[in-house]
């Protein structure tokens, strides 16, 4: 049985920084950003016997906005329907359920979450970024 908590003192900091730095959203990620963002997020952890195989966090301001992202799920793990479970906890959550707004992004996992309800952004024109070079270069240079 995998359990899921947003207890931050469970998290095994070294194992998600692990993964966010080997991901395609962020490779190479230093463990100082992946620490900031730990402390600055909604953060939940996917736990079998005591060992974290699942990891995500929300970034929200409790009223209007959530983003959910760095949404991981260890490899034996995988295919057991984890990703989509601890997404479902954050829709399900007293502080973000009834949010006028709640987006992610993926490059691989669309069928995952748009059987939660999301769906391509409706006024795409409407959004903008503002990319930190690195992070451009990475995103012109991907497939």
């Amino acid at each position: 049985m995998i359990e899921l908590s947003d207890d931050k003192a469970r998290l095994q900091v070294e194992r998600i920084h692990g993964w966010l730095a080997s991901s395609y959203w962020s490779p190479g990620i230093e463990r100082w950003r992946v620490e900031k963002a730990i402390a600055n997020s909604h953060c939940l952890g996917a736990y079998r016997d005591g060992e974290q195989v699942g990891y995500a966090r929300a970034i929200t301001d409790h009223a209007t906005f959530a983003w959910i992202a760095d949404v991981w799920v260890d490899v034996p793990a995988r295919g057991q329907g984890l990703g989509r479970r601890m997404v479902q906890w954050f829709l399900d959550h007293p502080d973000i359920r009834d949010l006028r707004r709640i987006a992610l992004a993926t490059a691989d996992a669309h069928g995952v979450y748009a059987a939660l309800g999301f769906h391509a952004l409706l006024r795409p024109d409407r959004y903008m970024e503002r990319l930190a070079s690195d992070m451009a270069a990475m995103l012109k240079a991907a497939p």
